[in-house]
């Protein structure tokens, strides 16, 4: 069996030196880890943790997106797996083991997902997407054993690099969300089924990667917008635009809205992306 040296970490940074160091301390002695910053301001500091855990950084001269990002870092390495991390992830003791037990055991499957917990340790799973039919999605509780699954997590996502290259990795069109259905679909088509890997445990703080103000709310919810109507299209789901834009205006009509600054901006963005014809991967 594999072992995790075999295993390369891509991670993406954009102004993340607040979270991305307990990432790092949780990757087991012998792994290589690439973080592909995306312009961030604070890329000193980020050399610096690099340095102390001996990571290797590859830096943008731009923001290119997450999964144009991820596809330059699996550029520069030649493992045999290849594990996508979140920089608010850390890995729990035993998940890369874990997850190549399971790629021995589940030669079918096209790729993996640990199981994700939330910061207070509650499941983190992922039933449904814009992009799958109703019949598709996962109902009833999280599995509490290894089980095929309807899709990855993307703030974990563990695939063979075979597999990976042959589906072309991250759609590049996409700059930000959606990217890991897209990835799920495409995978599951060409190579098999997916698996929920209850032996390997990730924790992720989600939505902590980055700073939590209104520009950025506003910023990532444009992004959301415009992949989702991309990647509902690509994926042949009907009325892409029209359910798109009547999400984003009953959120508008919330209450909540009118109460939090960060909330009214993150609704305006999504609403501001739903209406763009423009290609999502546009800044």
């Amino acid at each position: 069996m594999p072992d995790p040296s075999d295993i390369q970490i891509i991670t993406v940074a954009y102004n993340s030196t607040a979270v991305i160091g307990d990432m790092l301390a949780s990757v087991p002695a012998g792994v290589e880890v690439v973080i592909v910053d995306n312009a961030s301001t604070d890329a000193e500091a980020l050399h610096a943790l690099a340095q102390a855990h001996g990571a290797r950084v590859v830096t943008n001269d731009t923001n290119r997106g997450f999964g144009v990002a991820c596809n330059i870092g699996a550029a520069v390495g030649d493992s045999q797996f290849l594990f996508f991390l979140n920089p608010d992830a850390q890995m729990q003791p035993g998940c890369l083991e874990g997850l190549l037990a399971a790629a021995e055991a589940y030669p079918e499957a096209s790729s993996f997902s640990p199981r994700v917990l939330d910061r207070r340790g509650r499941p983190a799973f992922r039933r449904r997407s814009r992009l799958l039919p109703k019949a598709e999605y996962w109902s009833g509780p999280p599995p509490e054993a290894d089980a095929e699954v309807p899709l990855l997590n993307g703030a974990a996502v563990f695939v063979a690099r075979a597999h990976f290259e042959a589906v072309g990795g991250f759609d590049e069109q996409i700059f930000l969300y959606h990217e890991d259905d897209d990835l799920s679909l495409r995978l599951k088509a060409k190579f098999g089924p997916i698996r929920h890997v209850h032996g390997a445990t990730v924790t992720h703080a989600e939505g902590h990667s980055t700073a939590r103000t209104p520009a950025t709310a506003a910023f990532k919810a444009r992004h959301m917008a415009q992949s989702a109507v991309y990647t509902m299209r690509k994926h042949e789901r009907p009325f892409a635009r029209a359910q798109i834009i009547g999400w984003a205006l009953l959120q508008l009509a919330s209450p909540l809205t009118l109460l939090s600054a960060r909330k009214r901006a993150k609704n305006m963005g999504f609403l501001q992306g739903a209406l763009r014809p423009i290609s999502p991967n546009e800044k």
